[in-house]
């Protein structure tokens, strides 16, 4: 007898049999105790060469970061790590630089690594659709919606980033901000960049606002060192503006320092807001306006949504995780 069929058995999946067997304590009492006495029943013992045998393959849930300074990353990295501790799989992190193909990446892996699924924080969806079919486990994507690609064992969780941008850019409007400049990324290789402008470009065309491209949007790297350089930019050139909408809260906060070092006050003569709801936000004086992602939950159900896809076969499935407009010291309203 087999664990495959041990788990036929009990009704168990084979991860949820192993991990009894192998008194693992994430493993309910109740399917421990039917799991264990069934093993007695039918007379199961663990074959000792065979899990030796196991013990020499990969074990391993592979994430593949896009971005090597993304703060929202960082702290999402730190929560999948603390949810996959519990579990009987290692995990292996791969960090990339922003621009570069994530599928192609993963590709290069899958030979040394093995992995019996992937998680990739960011991404850009024409990378998926053109390589993945190629990617033989599962895969989920956070922070980026893949559901229009209909890849079979591709998942997605996500905020929805058209309708967070177009939220800060209402709020900023309806706070009576008419000349609003943009800081965001590269809208051709960022999924989350492209999808953001469009929720700009929403709000300005409900309030019937014009926007310039060329004037008032800086495509830039998401670090605080670019969202600096970008405002900065801005400032040299004599643009006008009364708020900066920026697509990362590294960007704003860079911003925020750039203004202040021009001699702007925020949010006297400048309100500034971000989104993703970084930690340090809250600390920072004035405390920054942001749209919040949960990274605590996007984090939670990509994993589970693996797990379920590696031990029980479970099909794609895409999610939208709820986000929350945070106002702040770093807006005011000018009406």
């Amino acid at each position: 007898m087999t664990i495959k069929d041990l788990a036929q058995k009990t009704g168990y999946a084979v991860g949820t049999v192993s991990r009894a067997l192998n008194n693992h304590p994430n493993v309910s009492e109740k399917a421990r105790e039917e799991i264990l006495r069934a093993a007695a029943q039918y007379g199961f013992r663990l074959n000792e060469n065979a899990q030796r045998l196991k013990q020499t393959r990969s074990n391993t849930i592979l994430g593949i970061v896009k971005g090597r300074r993304n703060e929202l990353f960082a702290q999402m990295v730190e929560e999948i790590q603390r949810l996959v501790a519990g579990t009987p799989y290692q995990l292996s992190i791969d960090y990339m630089d922003e621009d570069d193909n994530e599928v192609q990446r993963a590709l290069a892996l899958l030979p040394t690594q093995k992995p019996l699924g992937i998680l990739f924080l960011g991404g850009s969806n024409p990378h998926f659709r053109e390589a993945y079919t190629a990617v033989p486990v599962p895969g989920v994507v956070i922070t980026n919606n893949t559901a229009g690609l209909a890849i079979g064992n591709l998942s997605s969780v996500t905020t929805d980033d058209v309708l967070a941008a177009e939220a800060a850019m209402d709020t900023l409007i309806e706070m009576g901000h008419r000349e609003i400049a943009i800081i965001g990324g590269n809208r051709r290789t960022s999924d989350a960049s492209r999808l953001r402008y469009e929720g700009c470009m929403r709000s300005f065309q409900k309030h019937n606002l014009p926007f310039t491209l060329e004037k008032e949007y800086r495509g830039v790297r998401y670090s605080y060192e670019n969202g600096y350089a970008a405002v900065k930019e801005l400032v040299d050139k004599g643009c006008r503006f009364t708020a900066i909408f920026a697509m990362a809260d590294v960007l704003a906060i860079g911003a925020i320092r750039a203004l202040q070092d021009a001699g702007f006050r925020v949010s006297e003569d400048v309100s500034v807001m971000g989104v993703d709801g970084l930690t340090i936000g809250d600390y920072l004086v004035p405390r920054l306006a942001t749209v919040r992602q949960s990274t605590q939950e996007l984090s939670r159900r990509g994993v589970e949504i693996l797990l379920s896809a590696i031990e029980k076969g479970s099909p794609a499935c895409h999610e939208t995780i709820p986000f929350q407009v945070a106002h702040q010291e770093s807006i005011r309203n000018i009406m």
